[in-house]
């Protein structure tokens, strides 16, 4: 076969071979610029741009270069023997960026020195951040240099932090940089970006903005350079001492969040609706994203991640002026101004939108994109790896936590959608596949939290019976049945095979099955099993012996059972006949010793066989348990006590059809006594009141459990008064009526038809 040689242009060759040369010669010039900084002992006057120009403007650096020619032991080096140096770079950075933003970067050139004082800014901050004395630094003004950053007379002595912060913002709505420009690219139709209208130029269409910009990859890269600098500055926290007040602004975002910021609605609208419409998938061409670069998942992580760093500020009262030019509509009425104040609190314009959208096309928007993108990573397909994977799935949940959390309307709108189903299948998920890797505790928090929530309201319990069909590839065993079933299953999993550390979340879990028992239908042969299994671990008397709160987890399934029973017992057969085939739990239950020397042989017992916390009665590990995967070095340790409240967490209200909170009265409930013989199921139609009362009940008795345990203490010892106290209230009459009625009539049943009754 003859080779065929095409021809080469020696032109175009002699272009790319130059352009090497160049970018060689660039890092090596930035490179000697660095080294000169650090190896002068005299201060550099600010004056000399010849110097200082070589950082920026006569160097094209990526960020990778910038992270690699600027070591840290450099920059510590430069703040402790030239700190004036150092002071001079970033003030002539930030300089240069407000300089570049009142531009408008109508030239290449500008917008390189911009994209490189960006890079450098991210690199130098941390370092700034991490030294005590450094930390007030931009938040001082430099005498005699506050004019040259901001040309209003009104900005005179502004803090460098305000100017770069203001200056990050005017860049993200810089036309021909980060935003498409309207006019015609010539000098004199150029945009004047102090002039123009920032709302008319949100970067993706959803939220209050129906017009879908084209897509441009340069300006999804220069967004993300620029949104890695904000996040950058909101990371100084992280280098704060912990305070004991834990009420101390991050002065970053407050000045971010505040009327100050111009760009505030459109910024926070552009970075929701970016991350909302985006799809991994795309078309879903195989192996799409190993063909071809997705730029937009990397402003989509960032964008995530600014989000809930500024959202994690409590609001205060705002003005609705700037929303309302985005939407007219959204007039706030009396009971709305109420939800965003807070006491004493700033105000946080992010915090205040978000409260804000109503609208059911915009909450639709919202909660189908953020179900898409957790959904993403449960993609199957016949190809292995064939489809693209995120993994910000922990960034999403948290940004979801923070919409029920601000916007009613939107916790209302979830509950009665079925969407809200394709957002729990991927929580169930992730929480089965952190369970046993401690270094993974704070998603299990988030996502516990999550169904926590959720579950208060009835309509989540309603939504559970719908069959569960779609297959996600997980670790339990296979069963037909419905959501509520894989709920159960899932939980069962955590708690009989996740690490140590998670047994703080215990009662969280349980409150959520007792928040749905009385929706639930049907439970299949699989879900019934494991929650008498269950029940069988925690009955133990070595193991309510061994912990003061320990026995309310048994109040708890007992309660599940008692819910079950009198509200939805025709068809939770499966249930009932768990029940009856493990009679001998409850008989133990109610026969509980309670006398010193039995509560001695019980911890004994427990010390002698080194039985695990949810062992079965047998000593058999429960099914699917594994080791737990160490933590990894710096891991905080949750504890009971350093895990907040279920009273802190959910609020004794529900969400009213118009999307209003109404608050519930909390009263002790008196014990539902049980009708003749069986308490019949309660019917779809029937009042929920009693329902309701319950759910109530159970968070007031599982806060209780939280006080009860904190006030422990490491010398406690069980003793014969403390269990007789509890053992009393254990709400066993239901199923005890029910085994009175039941166990007779199978046990005859099984001798008219010869049948063996052992297993029964």
């Amino acid at each position: 076969m003859r080779q065929i040689i095409l021809p080469v242009d020696p032109g175009r060759q002699q272009v790319v071979g130059d352009r090497k040369m160049g970018n060689a010669d660039s890092k090596l010039n930035f490179r000697k610029a660095v080294v000169q900084l650090t190896t002068k002992t005299q201060p550099v006057e600010a004056s000399d741009d010849v110097f200082w120009d070589q950082f920026w403007v006569d160097s094209s650096t990526t960020v990778q270069d910038v992270f690699a020619l600027v070591p840290a032991a450099e920059i510590r080096a430069v703040r402790e023997e030239s700190p004036s140096n150092l002071a001079t770079l970033c003030y002539k950075a930030v300089e240069r960026l407000v300089r570049g933003a009142d531009s408008g970067c109508p030239s290449e050139k500008e917008r390189q020195t911009v994209l490189n004082c960006t890079r450098l800014l991210t690199r130098i901050l941390p370092y700034i951040f991490e030294d005590a004395d450094w930390r007030g630094f931009f938040w001082s003004t430099i005498p005699g240099r506050a004019g040259h950053l901001d040309h209003d007379a009104d900005d005179e002595g502004r803090p460098l932090a305000e100017s770069l912060l203001l200056a990050i913002a005017d860049l993200l709505f810089c036309p021909d940089f980060t935003i498409q420009s309207h006019k015609k690219n010539s000098p004199d139709t150029a945009d004047d970006i102090r002039a123009i209208d920032s709302c008319e130029y949100i970067w993706e269409a959803g939220v209050g903005f129906a017009q879908a910009p084209p897509l441009n990859y340069l300006h999804d890269l220069n967004r993300t350079e620029l949104l890695k600098l904000l996040l950058t500055c909101f990371s100084e926290a992280m280098y704060l001492p912990p305070s004991p007040e834990n009420k101390v602004l991050n002065p970053w975002i407050s000045f971010f969040c505040s009327t100050e910021n111009r760009h505030a609605l459109p910024l926070f609208t552009s970075l929701l609706n970016v991350v909302c419409a985006y799809d991994p998938v795309g078309y879903g061409i195989p192996y799409n994203h190993l063909l071809f670069s997705d730029y937009r998942e990397q402003l989509v992580e960032q964008a995530v991640q600014i989000l809930i760093v500024t959202l994690e500020h409590e609001a205060g009262s705002a003005a609705s002026a700037a929303l309302q030019a985005l939407d007219p509509s959204t007039s706030p009425s009396a009971e709305e101004e109420q939800e965003v104040h807070t006491a004493g609190g700033p105000d946080n314009l992010f915090v205040n939108y978000l409260s804000r959208i109503h609208r059911e096309e915009d909450l639709s928007f919202v909660l189908k994109g953020l179900a898409r993108l957790l959904n993403n990573p449960l993609i199957q397909t016949y190809l292995p790896r064939s489809t693209k994977k995120i993994q910000f799935h922990q960034e999403l949940l948290i940004l979801f936590w923070k919409f029920c959390d601000f916007n009613k309307k939107f916790l209302f709108f979830v509950l009665k959608s079925s969407d809200v189903l394709d957002m729990l299948v991927p929580i169930l998920f992730y929480l089965n596949d952190a369970r046993a890797d401690q270094s993974r505790l704070g998603l299990m928090h988030i996502g516990v939290f999550i169904l926590l929530l959720l579950s208060g309201e009835r309509n989540f319990g309603v939504r559970l019976n719908k069959p569960y069909a779609l297959r996600v590839p997980m670790d339990i065993p296979v069963f037909t049945g419905t959501h509520a079933d894989l709920l159960i299953v899932i939980f069962h999993k955590i708690i009989s095979s996740g690490h140590q550390r998670l047994q703080p979340l215990f009662d969280c879990l349980l409150t959520i099955i007792v928040n749905i028992s009385p929706y639930l239908k049907s439970l299949s042969m699989v879900a019934a099993n494991k929650l008498l299994h269950l029940l069988e671990a925690f009955s133990t008397p070595w193991f309510l012996f061994s912990s003061p709160q320990n026995h309310h987890l048994v109040f708890f399934l007992l309660e599940v059972c008692n819910n079950i029973i009198q509200y939805q017992f025709d068809g939770n057969f499966n249930l009932v006949y768990a029940i009856i085939r493990k009679r001998s739990v409850f008989h133990q239950l109610a026969n509980l010793p309670s006398d010193t020397a039995s509560i001695q042989r019980a911890l004994q017992k427990k010390k002698r066989t080194g039985i695990s916390r949810t062992n079965s009665v047998e000593n058999e590990s429960m099914e699917g348990s594994r080791p737990a995967v160490p933590a990894e070095p710096g891991t905080l340790k949750a504890s009971l006590e350093a895990t907040p409240g279920i009273d802190k967490i959910t609020e004794k209200s529900q969400v009213s059809q118009d999307g209003t909170m109404v608050t519930l009265p909390h009263s002790d409930s008196p014990h539902t006594s049980t009708k003749s013989g069986i308490a019949a199921g309660a019917s779809d139609s029937e009042s929920n009141s009693e329902r309701d009362h319950k759910v109530n009940r159970t968070q007031s008795e599982s806060a209780r459990s939280r006080l009860s345990s904190i006030s422990s203490t490491a010398a406690w010892s069980a003793n014969s008064d403390w269990v007789s106290s509890w053992k009393a209230k254990l709400p066993l009459q239901t199923i005890m009526r029910l085994l009175q009625v039941l166990v007779p009539q199978v046990e005859k049943i099984c001798i008219d038809n010869l049948l063996s009754c052992s297993g029964v």
